[in-house]
């Protein structure tokens, strides 16, 4: 009954948080647009630094080292464990939020050993090259609507997305291209075996999985006619029948299926992690020390903060709160709804992110063939197939409504053939007796 209240006061709590977090990262950002204009700057300049610092160095990094607490803490619930807890101030243990501290200050004071052998200046690129796009990909997210202000007597807009280009999607899928080369970097210039082995893993799965990746975002782009993710996410206020959001989770079910599981690959966590088996070969970066090797396991857990983010834009309404919003637009004044809708936003990528910590800790790893055949022979005709059904079904009913009810119907399939597969299989008795035998009884 106690972790019940508590997961509820935390359910309760999360959301009402996020909305002030919102409310304060517009405040933070007009300010921003006031202190340009008053050093004689465009105010879009003030904007712009005020969302690198606030959405990305703050938002994105700090959800990405609350994460590396967040893993341990499920894992140890998941496992009926107790979880990270020796590091106490004071005698209290904090939940195990001590452990970012000393993780920090681990790597940053751990002896600095390279290999003597390693190439030298592609064998320090490397963390950078792996971190900086998963880093830059939040660029295009955007994490709340835009706000109509006038600062300093000059009209101006208060939008918290970093930059609002045209071709958003290609952006995205651009950058996370190159994350590729850091992986293969560091596995091919610590001039290991082991290591090379792991980044010739990781470059063939994250180019594999990268087709089937972009495949799935093409009926979307088709259903939203844009490339830009603001332009998505205003398409999916729009509503069929007259009560169902236009999501791109109703529109792109299949779509969105083999997207997460791309992405997942993308990010190499289990059970994709073959390029970073443990138990096996330990990794491309099992030859980084100290902050480097800091550098490339941050960026994993940055990459599960950008694939929650996108998937939130793209398949679940961004920063439309889906439920109430008319009335929360009519009953409240334009910055405290645009907070709201922020708050919104921020929470479904929270979800997402605890969505990604359940995959990892309760499917097992594949074998490297296996990863191969879901990417070339499941996915990608998959893909393909949503692709051509998507278009046909859109050049009869441009306004949607027979798109989305082709998505309902493929979202009762998919859960009906869920249910049917992982429904209990009946144990043979003989079963019962050799298990017996084994636990010695």
């Amino acid at each position: 009954m106690r972790r019940f209240l508590g997961m509820v006061l935390f359910a309760i709590c999360v959301p009402l948080s996020m909305v002030l977090l919102g409310r304060a990262v517009y405040w933070l950002v007009a300010g921003a647009e006031y202190l340009a204009t008053s050093l004689g700057a465009p105010p879009t300049y003030g904007a712009a630094i005020a969302n690198v610092i606030l959405l990305m160095l703050v938002f994105v990094m700090t959800t990405a080292a609350l994460l590396t607490i967040g893993e341990r803490k499920w894992s140890a619930m998941i496992q009926n464990r107790i979880g990270p807890n020796r590091i106490r101030v004071f005698g209290n243990s904090a939940g195990g939020i001590f452990f970012l501290a000393a993780d920090a200050l681990k790597m940053l004071t751990k002896e600095n050993i390279n290999p003597s052998q390693r190439s030298r200046v592609l064998y320090e690129l490397a963390p950078m090259a792996a971190f900086a796009p998963s880093f830059a990909l939040f660029a295009v997210v955007p994490v709340g609507p835009a706000v109509d202000s006038v600062v300093n007597g000059v009209r101006t807009t208060v939008a918290l997305q970093v930059a609002n280009i045209d071709a958003g999607l290609l952006f995205v899928f651009g950058i996370a291209s190159l994350a590729v080369y850091g992986t293969a970097l560091a596995g091919w210039a610590s001039n290991s075996k082991l290591a090379i082995l792991g980044g010739v893993r990781a470059s063939s799965q994250m180019i594999s999985y990268e087709v089937s990746l972009g495949l799935a975002l093409v009926g979307s782009m088709m259903a939203y006619q844009s490339l830009r993710l603001e332009e998505m996410v205003r398409a999916q206020g729009q509503l069929l029948w007259g009560f169902l959001p236009a999501l791109g989770f109703f529109l792109q079910p299949v779509g969105l299926l083999v997207f997460f599981v791309s992405a997942f690959a993308e990010t190499k966590r289990t059970p994709f992690d073959l390029p970073e088996g443990e138990s096996e070969i330990v990794g491309y970066f099992v030859e980084y020390p100290g902050m480097k090797f800091g550098m490339l396991f941050l960026a994993e857990f940055i990459e599960v903060v950008v694939l929650a983010a996108i998937t939130a834009a793209i398949f679940f309404g961004g920063w439309h709160p889906v439920l109430f919003e008319g009335w929360l637009r009519e009953n409240l004044s334009p910055i405290w709804f645009a907070s709201v809708c922020a708050g919104a936003f921020l929470t479904k990528v929270l979800l997402l992110c605890w969505l990604q910590l359940i995959v990892r800790w309760t499917l097992p790893r594949f074998r490297f063939d296996q990863i191969q055949k879901l990417c070339w022979k499941v996915l990608l005709p998959v893909a393909l197939a949503n692709v051509f059904i998507t278009g046909a079904l859109i050049l009869v009913d441009p306004s949607l409504e027979l798109l989305g009810l082709v998505g309902l119907v493929e979202i009762a399939a998919m859960a009906v053939i869920t249910a049917a597969v992982s429904r209990k299989v009946e144990v043979p008795a003989h079963a019962h007796a050799a298990a017996a035998a084994v636990a010695g009884h």
